[in-house]
């Protein structure tokens, strides 16, 4: 069977469709790339894993989650950069895991707390006042117990997690670690902040980032 052959005309309308298609998929991707890369490099994660799935086990994690903020908190005032964040937990992850297992105690539990720096794969997550988009982050890991529960993930540089629950707001929190544009973007506060992080998981997805 054959087919009728293209004329040159339809065939350049094709071309240049091709090639508008591909400007602007590596438009997005450059876009999507920066994007998610700029903030991974700008903030420290947090994940909280709990015992297990048990109503009493995930009412602990939040417990325990919050002891090690308010204690990281300390050990952060004045710190304005994510790897001098790092550097300033490193020394102390024994002192953060402590705070966490006095935490659990007070609920008349023994279980280990275990704190641990590590890059960390996390999905898009919606907080209070913001949400970040998926991607590789540097991250704070405390896995409570066996850690066989379901996860908490945030942020603990900046301290955005504590301006959700706090008076405290998410751009008095960023101020001085994250761009004007940075936190226009995570509050939604430039409109279609939906669409945005979906065209980063998107990019991911295609370039196999996770």
């Amino acid at each position: 069977m054959k087919f009728p052959a293209l004329s040159s005309s339809k065939l350049r309308l094709w071309e240049a469709a091709l090639l508008l298609a591909f400007g602007l998929t590596l438009t997005v991707g450059v876009w999507a790339s920066a994007s998610e890369g700029a903030l991974a490099d700008r903030v420290l994660r947090l994940h909280v894993i709990a015992n297990s799935d048990s109503d009493s086990d995930q009412a602990r994690k939040l417990l325990v989650r919050d002891a090690v903020l308010a204690e990281a908190a300390q050990i952060l005032e004045g710190v304005s950069d994510r790897r001098d964040a790092e550097a300033a937990l490193a020394p102390h992850l024994d002192e953060l895991a402590r705070a966490g297992e006095e935490a659990l105690a007070r609920t008349g539990r023994s279980d280990p707390v275990r704190v641990t720096l590590a890059d960390q794969w996390f999905p898009t997550k919606e907080y209070d006042g913001f949400s970040l988009p998926a991607g590789q982050y540097r991250a704070l890991k405390v896995t409570i117990g066996e850690g066989k529960g379901q996860n908490w993930w945030c942020v603990v540089f900046p301290p955005l997690c504590l301006a959700s629950v706090s008076e405290r707001s998410v751009e008095s929190a960023a101020e001085g670690v994250l761009s004007e544009d940075q936190v226009a973007l995570i509050t939604g506060q430039d409109g279609g902040y939906v669409l945005k992080f979906r065209l980063i998981e998107w990019w991911q997805e295609l370039m196999g980032g996770k």
